[in-house]
């Protein structure tokens, strides 16, 4: 980057290093920290006029993080937006800092907007099933509505991430009563593997054309290749549109079902953050917030007083 010291721009490249190695950061998270950082670097070059060194960064202010906030929401970057830049300016900062020494008291707090979280949109329980059920109708080789089914399957009766189900290779066969997946930011999980979410995979382990190996990926695209996520967010389009479901019913509204109807049922909250393998519980909490929308909806329509 223009206007950015060797020492700065070699840090930069550290602490990237850092997060996909140490943090096991996603190849996309690596690209939207390193994005959101260059804009950073590049608005506080133009803000003072100065090449920016590791010297520079130790003396920014509260008011050179608010002025670049300001300047990102006058260019139209969205509050939460803004947030996750402001995240990873911070992450940056804070690691720059404690190799540097020196102290970043005023640039880490600085505040984030406030915005309003989007609710997930989980689709009923009998949609979820006939989702399910429509996907196993529509393909005309057997083995690729086996495929389909079984992948939507582990969606909702494991609470799996498409890219999860997806990385599941030989050696994770024969499947057992549980399944352990490597989630977000390479932490592991064990979550439990229902009799029906088994009996699927089965069934399509059992008309798939192509070899079992180890290192092969279980779900196989149509030239045996790795099965593209693309093509079962397909399957879910053709399949709503049947079923007259909305847009917002897709692979991770599979996932939000998972944990809403297990909520709704009693199921309890540190149990269903494990079996999400969110970090923090606030991430799980928000589900508490679909279960009350959709009462609070139910209440609305049927109070014979509304």
């Amino acid at each position: 980057m223009i206007g950015m010291s060797d020492g700065l721009r070699d840090a930069m490249q550290r602490w990237l290093l850092h997060l996909r190695g140490l943090e096991g950061a996603s190849e996309q998270t690596i690209i939207a920290y390193g994005a959101d950082l260059r804009g950073f670097l590049a608005f506080m070059h133009q803000h003072h006029g100065e090449s920016l060194g590791v010297a520079r960064i130790a003396r920014l202010s509260t008011g050179d993080m608010r002025a670049w906030m300001a300047h990102e929401r006058g260019r139209g970057l969205s509050a939460r937006s803004l947030a996750r830049a402001l995240s990873s300016v911070k992450s940056f900062i804070r690691w720059l800092s404690d190799r540097e020494g020196f102290d970043a008291t005023a640039p880490l707090s600085a505040r984030p907007p406030r915005f309003q979280r989007k609710l997930p949109r989980p689709l009923a329980e009998d949609a979820a099933v006939a989702m399910i059920e429509q996907v196993d109708l529509q393909a005309q080789d057997p083995w690729v509505a086996a495929r389909d089914t079984a992948v939507l399957t582990l969606l909702y009766g494991c609470g799996l991430r498409i890219s999860e189900a997806l990385s599941l290779t030989g050696a994770d066969l024969p499947l057992g009563d549980s399944l352990t997946i490597m989630g977000k930011g390479r932490k592991e999980r064990m979550v439990p593997l229902l009799p029906v979410a088994r009996q699927s995979v089965e069934t399509y382990l059992g008309l798939c054309p192509f070899p079992m190996a180890q290192d092969m990926p279980i779900f196989r695209g149509k030239r045996g290749g790795a099965l593209n996520g693309r093509l079962i967010a397909k399957a879910m389009e053709r399949a709503r549109m049947a079923l007259g479901l909305p847009a917002t019913a897709t692979p991770h509204a599979m996932r939000h079902s998972f944990a809403t109807h297990l909520l709704s049922h009693g199921g309890d909250l540190r149990a269903i953050q494990e079996l999400l393998g969110h970090a923090s519980l606030a991430t799980t909490q928000v589900y508490t917030a679909v279960d009350q929308a959709r009462l609070m909806e139910v209440y609305r329509a049927a109070h014979p007083r509304r």
